[in-house]
């Protein structure tokens, strides 16, 4: 090899050296933002933003959650939706209840009723709301199922009203996720492009974790999981959408020695007793992805299969047991090559 070609070869060398000495360094200056507390009781939030100008936003952040809590949090005597569970019309007062109403009427519709939020007074008869005294004979359960249907509540962009007095509304199955599209959008309209949201497990990402150079990446948790031993099932890539996982496994109730899951049938008033054990859902927004992932739940492995072949525009990772008890997991096509599942 001549000279010539060596110092060419070396100056490549170099300059490539060079390169990736800078793009080291560029991504390990780049401001990174992190937020963390507690919203909704106790449930904690985890907040990670890139900014230039390295602003901080604890405050601000904190001070929108407790507004959105005071409007729909059914834990909170005085809340917004607390009043209108206890009255017959409510005139909205904060920006954050027509909405949910919107997505809950949608995604009612979407799935046939299998997501209802004013399940509420079931809910409560359960013991799985603020309400813990539990009664869940047949007969007063199937009372209750006379006010529970979404077409009983009526509202227009100012206000809402029952067709039914004793019509409850409970948001608690999207929530969390509605809490962080508000939180989400709060920083996309300060500017800030690669941002990670997440509440109690629900998950909205935007652009890409610049540290790493690569998209936000999120576990999914396994539903052999508990209290104790939490571990993942798989791990997903967020590309500029949300992601929220709907499964029983730690929030239950033991009745007479039977132990009975949380998500209760809008159908039945009863849990739900079906081989699906999660529902992970992919969707623009975290609210719907949040209802979705309940309303699968309800519906169970083949009607949820049907529903992500109707719906194109919303991705899904099932994870459910066959009849020997062995574990499986259905991925629908948009998000197959982003989810990598865990060794089992």
């Amino acid at each position: 090899m001549t000279l010539r070609y060596k110092n060419i070869i070396y100056t490549v060398v170099l300059l490539l050296a060079v390169f990736l000495v800078w793009k080291y360094r560029k991504s390990n200056l780049i401001p990174l933002g992190y937020l963390t507390g507690k919203t909704m009781g106790p449930i904690e939030y985890h907040i990670k933003y890139f900014d230039d100008d390295t602003r901080y936003f604890q405050k601000e952040v904190d001070s929108l959650l407790k507004v959105f809590n005071q409007s729909l949090s059914t834990y909170i005597p005085e809340s917004e939706i607390s009043r209108f569970n206890r009255d017959s019309i409510f005139v909205f007062e904060s920006a954050f209840f027509y909405p949910v109403l919107e997505d809950s009427r949608k995604i009612f519709e979407y799935t046939d009723g299998a997501f209802d939020p004013t399940i509420m007074p079931v809910v409560n008869a359960w013991g799985f709301g603020p309400q813990k005294e539990i009664t869940v004979d047949s007969a007063y359960i199937d009372s209750l199922m006379t006010f529970v249907g979404m077409e009983k509540v009526l509202y227009n962009e100012k206000q809402v009203w029952k067709s039914d007095d004793r019509v409850q509304l409970d948001f608690s199955a999207l929530a969390k996720g509605y809490g962080i599209d508000v939180v989400g959008r709060f920083l996309e309209e300060k500017g800030i492009e690669n941002l990670f949201v997440e509440i109690g497990g629900e998950v909205y990402a935007k652009g890409k974790n610049l540290q790493k150079d690569k998209y936000w990446e999120v576990g999914i948790l396994d539903p052999r999981s508990d209290q104790l031993n939490q571990f993942y099932y798989a791990y997903a890539k967020i590309k500029d959408r949300a992601m929220a996982t709907s499964g029983n496994y730690f929030n239950y109730q033991e009745i007479d020695g039977v132990m009975y899951g949380h998500t209760l049938s809008p159908k039945t008033g009863h849990p739900i007793k079906h081989s699906l054990l999660s529902a992970t859902v992919f969707a623009p927004d975290c609210m719907t992805a949040d209802a979705l992932a309940t309303a699968c739940m309800v519906m169970g492995k083949e009607k949820s299969m049907d529903f992500f072949k109707k719906h194109a525009e919303f991705d899904a990772l099932l994870v459910y047991t066959d009849s020997e008890g062995q574990l499986h997991h259905f991925t629908t096509d948009g998000v197959k090559e982003d989810i990598e599942i865990a060794e089992q």
